[in-house]
């Protein structure tokens, strides 16, 4: 099918949807989405896609590909997300050591100050500082595809490296193994929203009875970490 005949709107969203997915690029997804809706794919026939489709179309082609990178991949195809980007928020100033006892949390973003990102497909990571009276936002890391190799998991992995904590609207089990291989704790938050909320949310968990994994990210002795222990038993 020549190109002309996608509209502006579909092949951005077929090449949006492209780049989420693991050696995919927007030729191979137009042929898959050709024995799945047929051609060529309009926002009508997108709408009614399911993640089956895409798995079951062309020979199963796409069908062992991580399930939530599929599911990213196919709300961006519908319009969905991913089109629309708000622009990037600023930053606040820190000085590496000033905010004692804090830790340092990640959270994947497609635009703006959103915890929305699926963590193959985000397109940013906020990176926030948090201790127990404050939180800033102290870095915004922007996702370059063209860095990534063979590994668009570890690479993005090794983005947040410096971090303790991260915060993703979805995860597939090998991206978080290699999340967790580097010490970063993955949370999983579907709902999503305001990323700076979660901060807040985090700030009094930090104040009073971290979880242990926590409290050894912030640097408490093994002793108080034994007492988180013994009162979560206890509770």
């Amino acid at each position: 099918m020549p190109n002309a005949s996608l509209s502006d709107d579909i092949a951005l969203r077929i090449g949006l949807a492209a780049r989420t997915l693991p050696d995919t690029d927007p030729a191979r997804l137009l042929r898959v989405l050709a024995d799945a809706v047929g051609l060529p794919p309009t926002a009508e026939r997108l709408a009614g896609l399911k993640v089956k489709d895409l798995k079951q179309a062309a020979s199963g082609d796409l069908a062992d590909l991580d399930m939530d990178a599929l599911r990213a991949a196919l709300a961006i195809l519908k319009g969905e997300a991913g089109l629309q980007l708000a622009p990037l928020p600023p930053t606040d100033p820190y000085i590496e050591g000033e905010m004692p006892d804090s830790i340092r949390v990640a959270c994947a973003s497609n635009g703006g100050e959103e915890l929305d990102g699926h963590f193959g497909a985000a397109r940013h990571f906020l990176i926030y500082q948090v201790s127990a009276t404050e939180s800033r936002l102290i870095d915004v890391r922007t996702v370059d595809e063209s860095q990534a190799g063979d590994d668009r998991n570890a690479y993005r992995a090794e983005l947040i490296a410096d971090c303790q904590v991260l915060y993703v609207a979805s995860i597939g089990g090998p991206a978080a193994a290699k999340v967790i291989k580097r010490d970063i704790h993955p949370i999983k938050d579907a709902d999503g929203g305001s990323a700076r909320k979660r901060m807040l949310a985090l700030q009094p968990i930090l104040a009073s009875n971290p979880p242990p994994w926590l409290a050894k990210a912030m640097g408490q002795a093994p002793e108080a970490r034994v007492r988180f222990e013994r009162e979560e038993v206890e509770a």
